[in-house]
């Protein structure tokens, strides 16, 4: 039996997250929804690791209220995943040095900045849904990642 357009399990989820690591974050801000692209560093089993600076307003949100929700398009647009979840801090001087030395536009600002400005979340408890423009009227169908 053929898969059907659209559905992917947790693997294939999560490989669609790394192949496609470029996504638009929405967190809350007091009572009001702020949304950003940002650029994942990982997605696994244990969840979605991004960083930030601990001067921005997202780290502030972060710190308020952890709930975020992703979303990621694939390049041609032809599928969108939406992964909702709560972020919580990492403090891990190991994970801030390997971040910084495979994303070198990071380097100058640790340098001049030191590592503490640096903040790692995971997201955990995750859930995700595909959409496409086949499956777009369909009921969301939801996947644990």
């Amino acid at each position: 039996m053929r898969k059907k357009e659209g559905m992917m399990n947790k693997v294939e989820m999560l490989d669609f997250l790394n192949s496609n690591p470029v996504c638009h974050l929405a967190t809350i801000d007091g009572d009001q929804l702020r949304v950003r692209g940002m650029l994942i560093y990982h997605a696994d089993e244990n969840g979605i690791l991004f960083h930030t600076g601990s001067f921005k307003d997202l780290y502030k949100q972060m710190q308020q209220n952890p709930n975020a929700e992703l979303c990621f398009s694939s390049a041609d647009s032809s599928k969108q995943v939406r992964v909702s979840g709560e972020a919580g801090f990492i403090e891990d001087q190991n994970l801030k040095e390997e971040i910084v030395n495979k994303r070198s536009f990071l380097k100058p600002w640790v340098e001049e900045q030191g590592y503490d400005m640096l903040k790692v979340f995971r997201v955990t408890n995750c859930t995700s849904t595909i959409r496409t423009m086949e499956t777009n009227f369909e009921p969301k169908k939801y996947v644990h990642l």
